[in-house]
């Protein structure tokens, strides 16, 4: 079964901040949303990182963000160890991905999503922006029963075994990358299904925690350490198995990562180990997709959005539809 984990009750995010964080995925979606279509993944990043610091920088928190925006990418980045919030009330971390899926909202296609989390001070994993495998499945089973290390075909007959149905009946979602191919064909080897995603691992590995309406059963793949983190956090909320390992490919990578407190560069990450303490994760649709609803700008001028909150210490999961009418907060002249 998932892992139960006990948190203080000194460390517990005040719970006000459940609905402040829904504001600041909410004000970088509505940005953001406003260049669907248009091509342009930089600018539309760009339009949801601004939304994001300006609303973290109205929360009563000393923020410091851990798990930032993409050195890979040369995107404008909310970068890690940027302080935010008005530097009064709990010290927390933070993590963000203020446009998952950009190449997704430029050709306005589904799945675009904005999405942070926020924990105790000192409980999330500080990791840099490299590449992450990942293998998540979703909750009710032992731990163990999968293994970041087995081949993918093994993974799929163990889950297969303690879901109790053949290979053929176990189906997981992958990255559609070139550097998946083996992947793919290992998981195809079995008789298991493999569901194609080009974009958004965030959602993806959620997906796996409710298989009876999504119908994924394993995430696996590689991917950014920040999506990692932020996925992390959601299976501490919603239950879950996840394990990672950072990608350390090059002493480069290395050094900035022993910078970071990261002492053993093959070590697997379990969901306990990236986020600890109280969490909080906040996704909001950008393009609609199979989580959430793209934001909607009505004929009558009123904006509406669907965004998914969850908190970890209560395990209570809220969608939240919304219909503002107050534009001026956005800040879209």
């Amino acid at each position: 079964m998932s892992t139960h984990i006990e948190v203080p009750p000194h460390a517990l995010l005040e719970r006000i901040l459940t609905l402040e964080i829904v504001r600041v995925t909410e004000r970088a979606a509505v940005s953001s949303a406003r260049l669907r279509g248009h091509g342009n993944e930089k600018a539309a990043d760009q339009a949801a990182v601004d939304a994001m610091r300006r609303e973290l920088n109205k929360l009563p928190i000393q923020g410091t963000i851990v798990i930032g925006e993409g050195e890979r990418d040369e995107a404008p980045m909310l970068y890690i160890g940027e302080q935010v919030g008005l530097k009064a009330g709990p010290e927390v971390d933070i993590a963000v991905d203020p446009l998952e899926g950009t190449t997704l909202c430029a050709k306005n296609m589904p799945g675009s999503i904005a999405t942070m989390a926020m924990a105790d001070g000192g409980t999330l994993l500080h990791a840099p922006d490299v590449y992450m495998q990942k293998l998540a499945i979703g909750p009710g089973y032992d731990k163990g029963v999968v293994d970041l290390d087995a081949s993918p075909a093994d993974n799929v007959r163990r889950l297969a075994k303690a879901k109790g149905v053949k290979p053929e009946g176990i189906t997981v979602l992958v990255l559609d990358r070139p550097r998946h191919a083996s992947i793919i064909e290992s998981v195809r080897s079995t008789g298991a299904a493999v569901r194609l995603i080009t974009d958004g691992d965030v959602a993806g590995v959620i997906h796996c925690a409710d298989p009876d309406n999504t119908g994924v059963d394993m995430y696996l793949g590689t991917g950014g350490a920040p999506e990692g983190v932020l996925a992390a956090v959601a299976l501490r909320c919603i239950g879950g198995q996840m394990q990672c390992r950072l990608i350390l490919d090059s002493a480069e990578k290395v050094e900035r990562a022993a910078k970071m407190g990261v002492n053993d560069p093959k070590m697997i990450y379990g969901i306990e180990d990236m986020a600890r303490g109280d969490c909080l994760f906040a996704a909001t649709g950008v393009t609609t997709g199979s989580l959430l609803s793209g934001v909607k700008f009505r004929k009558d001028g009123v904006i509406e959005t669907e965004t998914v909150v969850m908190r970890s210490v209560t395990g209570t999961v809220r969608y939240i539809k919304a219909e503002h009418r107050e534009l001026a907060k956005f800040h879209l002249d």
